[in-house]
C-alpha cells in the first residue's frame, strides 16, 4: 500500500506512531587521532554504483541498555549498490576485530567478483589500522574515508543504523544482551531478505540481487 494512503488513515484515526518519539541519540566515536593512514574521500556522498561489490560502506554503532557497565556494539558493511548486509559482527567490546573480522569474511566471499572496489568508512582508529590497510590493499580494493566529524560523508551506512534502531531498538525493552543481540540478528536477515525499498523496484536488497543476477 502506498505510504501516502498509509498516512491519510493513520490521520483519520488519530494515530501516531510512538517509535518516532521516542528515541535516544547514543554516538558512538571511534575516533582517537591520526595514528595510521588516513585515505582521501573518493566517493563524495556519491553512494550510487553501477554494479555489485564497487562500493561498500562500513562502520561501527552502539547500543545501550539500563544494565550497570555494558553496551554492544554492531560493525556492518553494505554493498551500496542494492543496500545489502553482506557481513556484520556484534561485540561487547569495539575492538580491532570487530571491524576486520567481517571485512575479511566480505573480501573472501565476494573475492573473484569484485569491481574496481571502493571500500568507504570514516576516521576510526579501525580503519586507520595496518592490519584493515593490509587486508585492503592484499584484495586490490581502494581505501575512502570521511572527513573528520562528518557523518554526511557516510550517510548511507548513518541510514541503515538509524532504519535499524528506529524499528527494533527505539522504544522496545530487552531484558538481556542475549535478546537484543537475537533481535538484531534477526533485523538484519528481515532487512535484507524482506523490507522492501521503493529505490529497488518495491523489492528487497536480496530479491534485488537475485532478479538482476538472473537478468544479466
Amino acid at each position: 500500500m502506498n505510504h501516502k494512503r498509509l498516512l491519510r488513515i493513520m490521520r483519520l484515526h488519530n494515530l501516531l506512531c510512538q517509535k518516532f518519539k521516542n528515541k535516544s541519540r547514543q554516538k558512538y566515536r571511534s575516533y582517537k587521532g591520526n595514528i595510521g593512514k588516513v585515505a582521501p574521500n573518493h566517493v563524495n556522498r556519491h553512494f550510487q554504483s553501477d554494479q555489485f561489490n564497487q562500493l561498500w560502506v562500513t562502520d561501527v554503532t552502539e547500543f545501550a541498555l539500563p544494565i550497570k557497565g555494558r553496551k554492544l556494539y554492531l560493525s556492518t558493511i553494505m554493498d551500496c549498490y542494492n543496500s545489502e548486509i553482506i557481513a556484520y559482527k556484534m561485540s561487547h567490546s569495539p575492538t580491532l576485530d570487530i571491524a576486520t573480522d567481517p571485512l575479511h569474511r566480505a573480501l573472501n566471499t565476494h573475492q573473484s567478483q569484485l569491481n574496481q572496489l571502493v571500500v568507504h568508512s570514516d576516521q576510526g582508529y579501525h580503519y586507520q589500522h595496518r592490519s584493515w590497510v593490509h587486508l585492503l590493499e592484499s584484495f586490490g580494493a581502494t581505501m575512502s574515508m570521511s572527513r573528520k566529524g562528518n557523518c554526511l560523508d557516510n550517510a548511507a551506512m548513518e541510514n541503515f543504523f538509524g532504519i535499524l534502531k528506529q524499528e527494533m531498538f527505539y522504544g522496545v525493552s530487552f531484558e538481556s544482551y542475549t535478546s537484543l543481540e537475537e533481535s538484531i540478528h534477526e533485523y538484519i536477515n528481515y532487512y535484507n531478505k524482506y523490507r522492501i525499498k521503493t529505490k529497488l523496484k518495491g523489492m528487497s536488497p536480496e530479491q534485488f540481487r537475485k532478479h538482476t543476477l538472473k537478468s544479466a
